[in-house]
């Protein structure tokens, strides 16, 4: 992990869960209660830079913070993402998949979930 990075330079204190290959922390912009963050551990721009030992892990912390936050918040649903470049929006250039809890009420209409980062095209059932 490289210093420059803040995913690289985390402190033990914001790791909530690690396995060999992610770390999971709290998101430290929250979009909702519980949002999370899972890393791979190895400094990596895209998920497409992954191994394929490094998928599995980042599917297995996934769903070891889903059964956490399931144990703390309750939520209703999730949406799970990644910026994965600029042009879709990462900011910070280290991989990091968002583990999104979702609450009922949360949004007036969450049909649609990720298609709204292009909004004159989410609503595709209203064509």
């Amino acid at each position: 992990m490289t210093t420059t990075c803040p995913f690289c330079s985390l402190t033990q204190d914001r790791i909530i869960a690690e396995n060999d290959s992610t770390v999971t922390i709290r998101d430290g912009y929250p979009v909702s209660d519980g949002h999370t963050l899972v890393i791979p551990k190895r400094h990596i721009e895209s998920f497409f830079d992954c191994n394929p030992d490094e998928k599995i892990a980042i599917s297995l912390a996934l769903e070891e913070a889903k059964v956490a936050l399931d144990k703390e918040f309750s939520p209703d649903g999730y949406n799970i993402g990644i910026n994965d470049g600029e042009a879709a929006g990462q900011t910070v250039m280290h991989l990091h998949i968002h583990l999104i809890p979702r609450y009922k009420g949360d949004s007036e209409d969450p049909r649609g979930g990720v298609r709204w980062i292009f909004p004159d095209k989410a609503k595709y059932w209203e064509e």
